[in-house]
C-alpha cells in the first residue's frame, strides 16, 4: 500500500501552467466585460426606459434575456473553476470546466457577431474590436489552457519531467576535477 503523502505534497500546485493560464484567460474574460460597461446601459434601455417595471412577467423575460446576452461573464467564472481544479489535479472535471467556460463565451462572441451582421451587413464592425480586446486574449488564453490539458500534451510534460530529471541526475554523478589533475596524459 502507498504510503500517505505529507501535508507539504499535498499543497504543491500541480499542472501550474494550465491553472495560470485559466486564471488569465478568466481575467481577461471578465475584465473585458467590465470594460464595455453594457449593463448599465442595458438596464436604462430596456427595463427602465421600456416601461417593463409594471409588468412582472414581462420584467422576467426581459432579465433573463439580458443576463443570457452576458455569458461572457458565466464563461470567466466557469474558466476560473476549471484552473482551481488543475491545480487540485483533477484534470478531468479542470477541462470539463474550461471548455464550458469557453464554449459559453464563445457563445456570447457568435451572438455579438450575429447581432452586427444583423444591424450593419457585415460583422466587421464588431469582430475587430473584440477580437483586439481583452475579452478575444480571455478567449485565447482559455484554449490554450484546455490544450495544455489534453492527453498529448501531459504525455508530453510527464516525457520532458522525466529527461529534465535524467539530465540533472547524470550532471550530479560526474566526479569533478581537480584543477591540478590533468586527464589527456596519465603518468
Amino acid at each position: 500500500m502507498a504510503e500517505p503523502r505529507s501535508w507539504w505534497r499535498m499543497r504543491r500546485i500541480k499542472h501550474r501552467d494550465a491553472a495560470v493560464l485559466s486564471v488569465l484567460a478568466a481575467a481577461f474574460l471578465l475584465a473585458g466585460e467590465l470594460a464595455n460597461d453594457d449593463i448599465r446601459l442595458l438596464y436604462r434601455q430596456y427595463i427602465v426606459e421600456s416601461g417593463v417595471v409594471n409588468n412582472a412577467a414581462i420584467l422576467v423575460v426581459v432579465v433573463a434575456l439580458i443576463v443570457l446576452g452576458f455569458t461572457t461573464y458565466f464563461g470567466g467564472i466557469f474558466v476560473m473553476l476549471g484552473g482551481v481544479h488543475f491545480s487540485w489535479g483533477r484534470v478531468g472535471r479542470g477541462r470539463f470546466l474550461v471548455g464550458l467556460g469557453i464554449g459559453v463565451s464563445l457563445l456570447g462572441f457568435v451572438g455579438r457577431l450575429a447581432r452586427a451582421t444583423l444591424a450593419t451587413g457585415t460583422p466587421v464592425s464588431e469582430l475587430l474590436p473584440l477580437a483586439t480586446t481583452l475579452t478575444g486574449l480571455g478567449l485565447l488564453s482559455g484554449l490554450g489552457s484546455h490544450t495544455l490539458m489534453s492527453q498529448y500534451a501531459l504525455l508530453m510534460k510527464k516525457h520532458a519531467k522525466g529527461v529534465w530529471q535524467r539530465w540533472r541526475k547524470t550532471r550530479r554523478a560526474r566526479p569533478r576535477r581537480r584543477s591540478g589533475d590533468d586527464l589527456r596524459f596519465p603518468t
